[in-house]
């Protein structure tokens, strides 16, 4: 049996910015739910099963937008933060009897749908080149100002990049980690900086700007519109609009290490 390529997609946020009753996870993106979309873009950069980490009384709601997923899906519950959802869902993987054989993990945002299977395939090669915590990037492209007090001071953008998920791992690596950090009562804004704080390097792939993030009513338009664009302009206007979009989001030649 081939070693499964494990996705941790994390589904559990109650998003309070988009508002509604309905998470925005489960919302439609072009006919499908936004977690169904993020499952299949996982499954075409190589992964083999997903666990979604959802939250309590709302797996109902995940079977059903994820009955057609092109990979085997499984459960877990989510905690009270991200940080506990996430250490929830690598238990389970660890105590599953097939996905435990996983030597690679990669931990993904339900709310990043549309990250290309280039950024995904990226991330596993680093994996199989020997890093053990991954993350793709992309330049900041906006002025930034650092607040001081009633004054702000502009900082090199040049040296800033904007973290994106998936994240890989080596799954006993990113599973020690976090287990020592549910111990230690410690919190990280990401999974691999739960890494970096103990001792391990992180690579930077590249990212893709399309791999936007969905915090908004508005986000979840842009993503439908670019969705539409990209596959539903029909076959040369298609190919146009991918020419363009990967024009203004060129893929790196190297990676970094952190």
């Amino acid at each position: 049996m081939a070693e499964p390529v494990v996705a941790l997609v994390m589904a559990a946020g109650i998003g309070t910015r988009f508002g509604g009753p309905v998470p925005k996870q489960v919302k439609e993106l072009t006919g499908k739910a936004v977690v169904a979309v993020a499952v299949e873009a996982m499954a075409a950069g190589g992964c083999t099963d997903a666990v979604v980490v959802v939250k309590g009384g709302m797996h109902n709601h995940f079977r059903l937008a994820l009955a057609a997923s092109p990979i085997p899906v499984r459960f877990a519950t989510g905690g009270a933060s991200r940080q506990e959802s996430v250490h929830h869902g690598l238990q389970l993987i660890k105590n599953h009897p097939q996905l435990c054989q996983a030597r690679k993990v990669l931990i993904h945002d339900a709310v990043r749908p549309l990250v290309p299977a280039y950024v995904v395939e990226d991330v596993l090669a680093a994996l199989d080149a020997g890093a053990v915590a991954v993350t793709p990037a992309v330049p900041v492209v906006d002025t930034i100002r650092q607040l001081d007090g009633e004054t702000s001071t502009v900082i090199d953008r040049s040296t800033l990049r904007a973290v994106q998920t998936p994240q890989g791992f080596d799954r006993e690596v990113i599973t020690g980690c976090h287990e020592r950090l549910h111990e230690e009562g410690g919190e990280v804004t990401d999974d691999v900086t739960c890494c970096q704080n103990y001792g391990y390097p992180v690579e930077l792939v590249g990212g893709s700007r399309m791999a936007l993030k969905i915090t908004e009513p508005l986000d979840l338009d842009i993503a439908e519109t670019l969705l539409k664009a990209t596959a539903g302009a029909g076959h040369h206007s298609g190919r146009r609009v991918r020419r363009v979009l990967s024009g203004m989001d060129p893929r790196p030649s190297h990676r970094r290490r952190g």
